[in-house]
């Protein structure tokens, strides 16, 4: 099987088996929707003519009616296009277990990018010893964030990973019953979810995947590279947001970082439990059997029966495992003494913690609470600070911010937000004394712009009781194109201070610095972002290794390009020695912890990847930018940049969002917690506007403009100076540039504007979008000129074959949003009913799931 081509593969394993149980599913008698089956393919059929005839959603949907449902009453109609938008968000459920299932058949799991792979280039090449070095610290930390881009309830998500099963066994009577419970299940959340409820989710996937995937890889490195020795580095860590990350979500209070944190503890030890008592029958002989036990009475005080005293720690539950493995080697001729490594391995990687719970607020927010906290300070007469300290300069207050100690009590603080911020750092302190030190260590500020920015938060931890030595890392997310250029300057200022030079000295001579590449984007346009955000690394880079700090990158990004994702393996392969590549920290969200972590084998690959890609920029080929490829981006970044502002600075721009995307309906969804903007004004501000539904309104109009727009004039530029050919030579011979362009080919292939053509004739809008329209044909056609190419996407073609489908299935749901929109629009210009326009918004706002699902990276 695995010798047919991908593409082959691809075909006979998802796209006809998804046919096969497609036409089960169609078939299917649901309470409500036993003609749905029917009329969708039908729907489908007058769709895919009526783009083609370039007519417009209303047109189609009206064309549909009048052919196959003509006695229908108004009501009648709409509740068919409902029950139309839950079929298909079931199609797109069903495509993703088809997909998944045959991950490991049409993916070569010991393929390029592989830890097998790896191994035996670096034997071939005589390099074993340097990979072996590489591995000695090197790091991959996946951190996983509850960004609303994923609405899966729990109950779709068991669907799923059972439907996925019986894919792979070919059983087909549990198919077709999973099928009909999918569809007899509610999808649509009918309330928010707390960060609590976001956290509970997420952890589904540690339990479920990573905590089986992620000790296999490390057993694969230490039993076929370093030969059974044993390994002083994790090499795989995890990472969480929900319930620590507070920035713009008001939701999140200090009780539910708290009660997120002993979730994930109790969670670790009830998977620990059930590994204690499988090692149990295992290992029967005397004094491991004793061990087992006792240990297994110990977890079960702290799981089953929530047992709240600190008496368990990572280091008593190892020192037991090591003594009981001492005594299989030596008195039991080593006896299954693998499946008690293999246990020892996951202790030693989760912990107590499972995965580091990080702590993360805007650094506006901050400046604005440590304002107050002096105040009041003040007030009560203590004397930490001067009275003169909020007329300072910023160097002199950050002098004194980098010396100042104290146990602040947050009772004496009268503003709200001072209270929640400090009495964050203590559940922070309350977590590592639970957890242990990696429960949570590291506070995040976004929207970093100073160092005084990252010296108030330096400060209030250490006025938090922490005395002599802070056990966290201060981490600055510089996200913006200003704040990334000043970045340099920011962390010199910090480097030189003494008393922080020293608490990096205690916390091994490393920085973490975190980079947004998602409102980068959202400042600065697709190419001015990506490069952006390279200069930043290698001046950052530059910075650290002058005062002899190892600095680690922690990259913000989403699933699209336009938020930094696509190829991200390949980005990192691509990196070359002017920037710190010892460690790959990357946040992973929404659907895309689904479609790239949703299963053991998937998570197990792309695990790899990204290792292997450390490897290869490190331990083989090193990808370098020469000074005429240097000249040659900065200069496309520039025209793109100019571009990309000059269209964002519009003044038709935001209210072309407003009015014909979908912008105001995500807030609506019950996706997540957290507002869809970071203040409650009523009218659109682009700066609070949050990255997630800019990127997403743009796919749901199927223009994905972020990903793309200002490429083109770019091209356009060198095209036109009679330059291609440097373009061309660069894009062959530069693994960063040439991913760049592939990711932004990506976005090109998700975008479809026959589905928004009609709006080229919008008395309001038409020129607006054929300026959208212009830019998307040129870039088009200049990245097909460069690549050579007939088609977009010719050189991935199971990656283009999968979007393809995923776009046919959803191509009834876009059209019914479309006519939805325009049918709201027509309702307020003639003053049509509320209860009418609240139907179709709500047919707007439930033709949101389906679409951001299939895409899989959309937002």
């Amino acid at each position: 099987m695995n010798n047919l081509p991908k593409l082959e593969r691809f075909n006979e394993n998802v796209l006809s088996k998804y046919q096969i149980y497609n036409s089960i599913f169609t078939t299917l008698p649901f309470d409500t929707i036993d003609d749905t089956g029917v009329l969708l393919p039908l729907l489908h059929k007058v769709c895919k003519a009526g783009f083609d005839l370039e007519k417009n959603p209303t047109e189609i949907v009206d064309h549909f009616f009048k052919k196959y449902q003509e006695t229908l009453t108004e009501k009648e109609k709409t509740d068919l296009l409902f029950r139309f938008i839950q079929f298909i968000e079931r199609q797109v459920v069903l495509f993703d277990a088809v997909e998944d299932a045959a991950f490991p058949v049409v993916n070569n799991m010991d393929g390029i990018g592989t830890l097998r792979n790896s191994k035996e280039v670096s034997s071939l090449s005589n390099k074993m010893d340097e990979l072996k070095k590489h591995l000695e610290d090197f790091k991959v930390r996946i951190v996983l964030t509850a960004h609303p881009t994923q609405f899966y309830p729990g109950t779709v998500l068991g669907i799923i990973t059972d439907l996925d099963e019986a894919i792979q066994n070919d059983d087909l009577l549990l198919i077709r019953k999973l099928l009909a419970q999918l569809g007899k299940t509610p999808f649509y959340k009918k309330e928010k979810p707390t960060p609590f409820d976001e956290a509970v989710s997420l952890i589904w996937y540690l339990e479920h995947v990573f905590y089986h995937s992620v000790p296999k890889i490390y057993n694969y490195i230490q039993h076929h590279i370093y030969d059974g020795e044993p390994i002083d580095n994790e090499i795989i860590e995890l990472g969480f947001w929900p319930g620590g990350d507070r920035d713009g979500n008001p939701f999140v209070t200090t009780k539910i970082t708290l009660d997120v944190a002993e979730r994930l503890r109790q969670t670790i030890l009830r998977n620990y439990y059930r590994d204690v008592r499988r090692l149990k029958r295992r290992f029967t002989f005397d004094g491991v059997q004793d061990i087992l036990v006792r240990l297994e009475k110990r977890l079960y005080k702290h799981v089953v029966r929530s047992y709240t005293k600190v008496n368990f720690s990572q280091k008593i539950l190892l020192d037991e495992l090591y003594a009981a493995r001492e005594i299989i080697v030596n008195e039991h001729q080593s006896l299954f003494v693998e499946e008690l490594n293999d246990f020892i391995n996951k202790v030693r990687i989760f912990g107590f913690h499972f995965a580091t719970l990080d702590i993360r607020q805007d650094s506006r927010v901050h400046h604005q609470a440590f304002i107050q906290i002096v105040k009041d300070l003040h007030e009560i007469g203590d004397t930490t600070f001067p009275e003169n300290y909020l007329n300072l300069s910023e160097k002199e207050q950050v002098d004194i911010l980098s010396v100042v100690k104290g146990n602040i009590d947050p009772n004496v603080l009268t503003d709200e937000t001072s209270v929640k911020t400090i009495e964050s750092i203590y559940a922070l302190k309350e977590i590592q004394q639970r957890n242990g030190e990696r429960g949570a260590n590291r506070y995040i500020i976004s929207n970093n712009q100073t160092a005084l920015n990252v010296m108030e938060t330096f400060a209030m931890l250490n006025l938090c009781g922490f005395e002599n030595e802070l056990p966290v890392d201060v981490i600055p997310l510089f996200e913006t194109v200003e704040d990334l250029e000043n970045a340099e300057e920011v962390m010199r200022t910090l480097y030189s201070n003494k008393t922080y030079r020293y608490h990096l000295t205690r916390r091994k001579d490393k920085q973490t610095i975190m980079l947004g590449f998602s409102d980068g984007t959202k400042d600065g346009g697709y190419l001015m972002a990506n490069w952006g955000i390279f200069k930043a690394k290698e001046a950052l880079t530059r910075i650290s290794r002058e005062f002899d700090i190892e600095v680690v990158f922690f990259d913000g990004r989403g699933g699209p390009p336009a938020r930094g994702g696509g190829k991200t393996h390949q980005f990192y392969a691509s990196l070359g020695p002017t920037i710190e590549d010892k460690e790959i920290q990357l946040t992973i969200q929404g659907q895309t912890i689904s479609s790239n972590f949703g299963t053991q084998n998937s998570s197990q690959y792309n695990l790899e990847q990204l290792i292997s890609s450390g490897i290869k920029n490190d331990v083989f080929t090193k990808d370098q930018l020469n000074e005429s490829h240097r000249e040659l981006i900065n200069d496309m970044a520039s025209t793109s940049y100019q571009t990309y502002v000059d269209f964002k600075n519009h003044p038709q721009f935001l209210p072309y969002l407003e009015k014909m995307s979908t912008l105001k309906y995500y807030a609506k969804t019950n996706i997540g917690s957290r507002p869809s903007k970071r203040s409650n004004s009523d009218t659109l501000d682009f700066s609070a506007l949050r990255a997630i539904p800019f990127v997403g309104s743009w796919s749901q109009l199927k223009q994905n403009v972020p990903g793309f727009f200002g490429v083109g004039t770019a091209l356009k530029k060198y095209e036109d100076a009679g330059k291609f050919d440097e373009v061309v030579e660069f894009y062959h011979s530069s693994d960063f540039f040439r991913t760049l362009l592939e990711n932004s080919m990506m976005s090109l292939t998700k975008s479809f504007f026959g589905l928004t053509s009609y709006m080229a004739e919008d008395p309001e809008f038409g020129e607006f979008w054929k300026l959208i329209f212009k830019e998307y044909q040129t870039t088009k056609r200049l990245l097909l000129k460069l690549t050579g190419e007939e088609e977009l996407m010719e050189n991935f073609p199971v990656g283009k074959a999968s979007i393809e489908i995923r776009e046919q299935i959803v191509l009834p749901l876009l059209t019914i949003q479309q006519y939805a929109l325009k049918k709201i629009q027509e309702l307020q210009k003639t003053e049509g009913s509320s209860e009418e326009i609240e139907v179709y918004e709500k047919m707007v706002m439930r033709s949101l799931f389906g679409n951001i699902n299939a895409s899989r990276n959309s937002a």
